[in-house]
């Protein structure tokens, strides 16, 4: 997202990278392996999970059916779940109605589904311009939506944990379910993009 101003480190942010550093320096973990980990979570274990989740959906009626009447039951039969993975509610975009996830208290976030959130959901900024101006922020992040598509903000907390199921690819039909999961993305999820 542009037009952040940089924000001073967290004293929680200092703390953790004083004992990252501490924790390195005396061998207890490897040189990098805590930022490996990190990157697994944010861009493999958690978004693949909610790609085939999404991409179940796609080809099978009747998960996507269970999966918008109860999400944390649906995500489990998928083997998902677990903490900050209960209480999952799933909304789907459609031609007339696009739905974004923020968490205006704090970084709430179905993990087993998406992984670690990003900074920018973090991010005092877009958890306050998105439930203000979404459309503009939408915009800014490159999700550019029709004027007559109703936008829907959902602020996730503890008692729910919100994932966006993005509308199927037009020409995708003649993709099998692995081949759907692979264009699935983190952001679409979140609903700041489209498959």
């Amino acid at each position: 997202m542009t037009g952040h101003h940089p924000r001073p480190v967290a004293p929680i942010e200092r703390r953790v990278a004083a004992l990252e550093a501490l924790l390195t320096e005396r061998g207890l973990v490897p040189e990098g392996f805590i930022e490996e980990v990190s990157r697994r979570y944010e861009t493999e274990i958690g978004p693949m999970n909610g790609a085939a989740v999404v991409a179940r959906a796609w080809v099978d009626p009747d998960y996507r059916d269970r999966l918008l009447a109860d999400g944390t039951s649906a995500v489990a039969e998928l083997g998902f779940g677990g903490d900050e993975g209960h209480h999952m509610v799933v909304v789907a975009n459609t031609s007339t109605v696009h739905n974004v996830v923020v968490c205006t208290l704090c970084s709430c976030y179905p993990w087993p589904v998406l992984g670690l959130p990003p900074a920018w959901y973090k991010d005092p900024p877009y958890r306050a311009r998105m439930v203000r101006e979404p459309r503009t922020v939408l915009a800014e992040m490159g999700c550019v939506l029709e004027d007559d598509v109703e936008i829907r903000v959902w602020d996730s907390s503890a008692e729910a944990r919100y994932l966006v199921l993005p509308q199927r690819p037009d020409g995708s039909e003649h993709l099998a379910e692995e081949e759907l999961a692979a264009l699935v993305t983190r952001d679409a999820m979140i609903g700041v993009s489209r498959p």
